[in-house]
């Protein structure tokens, strides 16, 4: 139900450098409460956690509601002392996991 996700952050940064991450899936993020055209309920269907790490450190994670609108989208800064690679993880409703991964180089 979603498309690749997207990741923007910088590609290298001075060690100690606050950086910022944006990142955006594409997902309808169904919330449960409207009918279909026959009026049957359509089921809830949403990413619900979001979690991104830095080599395994958890650096931004959160969990969503039926009230976020579709293709979340999320921004947020992270200090890097060190290279290494970020990874990204969406989970869904149905059990779907959804995962990229973005390095950065430290100078």
């Amino acid at each position: 139900m979603a498309s690749k996700p997207r990741i923007k952050l910088p590609k290298s940064a001075a060690a100690g450098e606050v950086i910022t991450i944006k990142t955006l899936i594409s997902h309808t993020m169904e919330s449960g409460q409207r009918k279909d055209k026959e009026g049957n309920p359509i089921p809830r269907q949403i990413i619900n956690t979001f979690t991104c790490e830095f080599e395994g450190a958890k650096v931004f994670e959160c969990e969503l509601d039926p009230a976020i609108s579709a293709n979340p989208y999320f921004e947020f800064n992270a200090k890097v002392e060190e290279s290494g690679t970020f990874k990204f993880t969406w989970v869904d409703d149905d059990g779907s996991v959804y995962e990229t991964e973005q390095d950065i180089t430290v100078s």
